[in-house]
């Protein structure tokens, strides 16, 4: 199953218009609030020209990327937490995702009114963080109620865990986010099963006007500014922009297009790669005449672990696998001349897998 990444933002901020340019599933854009009363949820195939470079060497019948799960969650506002607008449904949706990419809107249009009547990109981001610590904060509030029952009852464990849990609440309580809270790693387990949402790992995405595509503009900046201790990364793409190129069928129309537009790729290309790595995922490659495939794992799994992914069979009879780098087998151009300059390594269960490794799994069952 792929791992699904919601899409969040103030309502009128771009989300659905660069959900329409990633997802195989088309959803309505309106500039009116609250006029969407479910998430929109497609999946989308990973970027990598690597999958079309090895096909070229082996000519498949068939080729797969890499996918993920887009979640577009309705926007949310103030007093989302409390069931304003709509938005307490799509607190719990924002729950069931992996990882968040955190659309702000930071281009000027007065046809299209910004609910807080100015656009603030600033602003509006700590409306939406405010809304994901209240939820937050009354989740660990009810644990540490259950873990204070079981404290009393003589549980030592549930006394560290009180500990951990009122360091989680004094966090959000000066209105910080989960996962810059000072705990530590092995400590995360007292959270793992509440599924906190501002635990997660985010992407911001400045939507700007198609002038600033490039350099962006002083709303980014402030933007940037903002969340410089975050360590998460800030993209800056047009989505109106975005929209017209991926209306487009042809590849020379879109080649003609983005150099028009001094790009070299579709702005989505490079959140959808953004997405992935967020999320903690690199890919592996099989390659046979039926079958050129880029398979998700996640990083720092070994070949066995990987095996099953493909198939829980493989896992189970594994024996040993072949591994080719993928800059061998695109440079050397064939398995076989890979084995024939020494390039085909023979790994053990425990090896673990790197990013674009081509791999040959044997397996006995």
């Amino acid at each position: 199953m792929p791992l699904r990444c919601g899409i969040i933002g103030i309502t009128n901020s771009g989300k659905t218009t660069l959900f329409n340019c990633m997802s195989n599933t088309r959803a309505e854009s309106t500039s009116f609030a609250f006029t969407s009363n479910k998430s929109n949820i497609g999946l989308i195939h990973v970027p990598d020209q690597r999958v079309e470079k090895l096909a070229a060497i082996v000519q498949p019948k068939k080729i797969t990327h890499a996918t993920i799960e887009i979640v577009d969650i309705p926007g949310l506002t103030r007093g989302s937490s409390h069931g304003e607008g709509i938005g307490n449904t799509f607190l719990a949706d924002i729950r069931n995702t992996d990882a968040l990419i955190h659309v702000l809107r930071c281009f000027d249009d007065p046809g299209l009114p910004h609910i807080e009547g100015s656009v603030d990109p600033v602003r509006d981001k700590e409306t939406v963080d405010l809304e994901l610590q209240i939820k937050d904060l009354e989740s660990v509030e009810k644990k540490i109620q259950k873990l204070d029952k079981m404290a009393k009852m003589g549980e030592k464990d549930a006394r560290h865990g009180l500990e951990v849990l009122e360091v989680y609440k004094q966090h959000l309580g000066n209105m910080q986010l989960v996962r810059t809270a000072p705990v530590h790693e092995a400590d995360k387990i007292w959270i793992a099963d509440l599924f906190l949402l501002t635990a997660k790992p985010v992407l911001y995405v400045c939507n700007v006007d198609e002038k600033s595509a490039l350099t962006g503009n002083d709303y980014v900046r402030r933007l940037q500014e903002a969340v410089s201790s975050e360590k998460t990364n800030v993209l800056i793409i047009a989505g109106a922009l975005e929209s017209d190129i991926a209306e487009l069928e042809s590849p020379e129309d879109r080649s003609a297009f983005l150099e028009d537009a001094g790009l070299k790729e579709p702005g989505v290309n490079r959140l959808i790669r953004s997405a992935y790595n967020l999320l903690n995922q690199i890919s592996f490659f099989t390659a046979a005449p039926k079958e050129v495939r880029a398979w998700t794992i996640r990083k720092g799994m070994t070949v066995q672990q990987a095996a099953g992914v493909i198939h829980t069979d493989l896992e189970r009879g594994f024996i040993r696998a072949e591994v080719i780098r993928m800059d061998d087998y695109l440079r050397l151009g064939s398995e076989h001349a890979c084995k024939e300059a020494g390039k085909i390594a023979v790994e053990g269960k425990n090896y673990i897998v790197e990013d674009g490794d081509v791999i040959y799994v044997r397996f006995n069952v």
